[in-house]
């Protein structure tokens, strides 16, 4: 296999880009170079001789092989550094890993898995997995999809990095809702066969791209489901872009539906007020509350019966995440093609406003490009 990198010696080192592996042993390098190769990383390889200080501060990743953790003590302490044991029966491996502030002590061929995700982790520039929130309708026509669209146009507005997902196959597409059903880009039967690992970076570039976000939603195909793995695949490569990954979900769960529930951190759950939609609603709770515990109430009012945000939310047992009342001319704006939480006023945008200040870090970069 052909060397991937440069050696640098501990005198006039550079710093590195990629992986860094410490180790004299050819066997365990050609095996690391091989699980590189299938992340598409690039590292950097250091035989016979600790790294230079620069090298080993400046690498996002260290595997150091075991060979070698004697000689790496008086190296600074430092996050993601690895080390690849020989023996399971050696018991001073972790008395080793510990003076060289190994974070974690691997053992190959088991932890070939875990290592790749590390490695391909390092290759796409994954820092903090994105927020992730799943919007569900109580009954038919509360106003999810409406939800989780101004939630994402509002995110990606003030400057957060943000995905949505359209996870209902029978909800009309949400590039419809967002005036974008003609945009390029691919759309979930594209991703149907997705398994495995999904590159975030190049799964961003593939979808559509629009106001400032990019939207993962379904085509006008025959196509109704897609497997759960496929949304395992794509939600994970999702989250691990950061910022904000906004799904919506249909009430009735379908196991892709159930399988995005659990990688969600908090659920809204929109409930018109109204007794029968309270109803309805505590059915939908209780079959999501089996996948994610944080689930909230979006209670939509005003109601007829004298049904207050409140109570409804009491009723459901779930905390209140807001009420929201009508927004006059939303209907029009959607007709016309204008999604909503493009405009930044009205109670729609005063609430998506809220949620997300008190939800998600602020923005520290721009959003996606359009």
């Amino acid at each position: 296999m052909a060397e991937p990198s440069t050696e640098h010696g501990p005198s006039g080192a550079s710093p590195v880009a990629g992986p860094l592996i410490v180790s004299g042993d050819e066997e365990l390098i050609e095996r690391l170079l091989r699980l590189c190769a299938g992340a598409g990383a690039e590292p950097c390889i250091q035989r016979g001789t600790p790294p230079a200080r620069a090298q080993w501060e400046s690498a996002p990743l260290v595997v150091v092989g075991d060979d070698l953790a004697d000689r790496c003590t008086d190296l600074p302490r430092r996050g993601g550094v690895l080390l690849i044991g020989r023996d399971l029966d050696d018991c001073e491996v972790w008395m080793r890993a510990v003076g060289i502030g190994a974070d974690h002590v691997l053992f190959l061929p088991d932890a070939e898995s875990w290592l790749l995700d590390r490695i391909a982790d390092t290759a796409e520039g994954v820092g903090a997995h994105a927020l992730t929130v799943a919007v569900v309708g109580g009954r038919g026509g509360a106003g999810a999809s409406t939800l989780a669209c101004a939630l994402a146009v509002t995110a990606a507005r003030e400057g957060h990095r943000t995905m949505l997902i359209d996870g209902d196959p029978l909800g009309g597409g949400l590039d419809v809702l967002l005036g974008a059903e003609g945009a390029t880009g691919l759309r979930w039967p594209d991703l149907a066969g997705s398994r495995g690992r999904v590159n975030g970076n190049e799964l961003e570039k593939a979808l559509p791209s629009l106001h400032r976000m990019t939207a993962l939603s379904w085509d006008r195909s025959d196509t109704l489901t897609i497997p759960p793995e496929a949304m395992r695949s794509v939600l994970a490569a999702a989250r691990r872009r950061g910022g904000l990954v906004v799904i919506d979900l249909p009430r009735h769960l379908d196991p892709a539906a159930a399988e995005a529930l659990e990688q969600a951190d908090t659920g809204l759950l929109v409930v018109p007020a109204e007794l029968r939609a309270m109803a309805a609603a505590g059915r939908v709770a209780a079959a999501v509350r089996m996948r994610l515990s944080d689930l909230r109430a979006v209670v939509r009012g005003p109601g007829c019966a004298g049904l207050g945000a409140e109570e409804i939310a009491r009723g459901l047992r779930l905390p209140l995440a807001g009420e929201l009342v009508g927004e006059p001319g939303l209907t029009t704006d959607v007709e016309r093609g204008t999604p909503p939480g493009l405009r930044d006023t009205g109670p729609l945008a005063r609430f998506c406003s809220a949620f997300l200040a008190r939800a998600v870090p602020p923005a520290t970069g721009r959003g996606a490009a359009v």
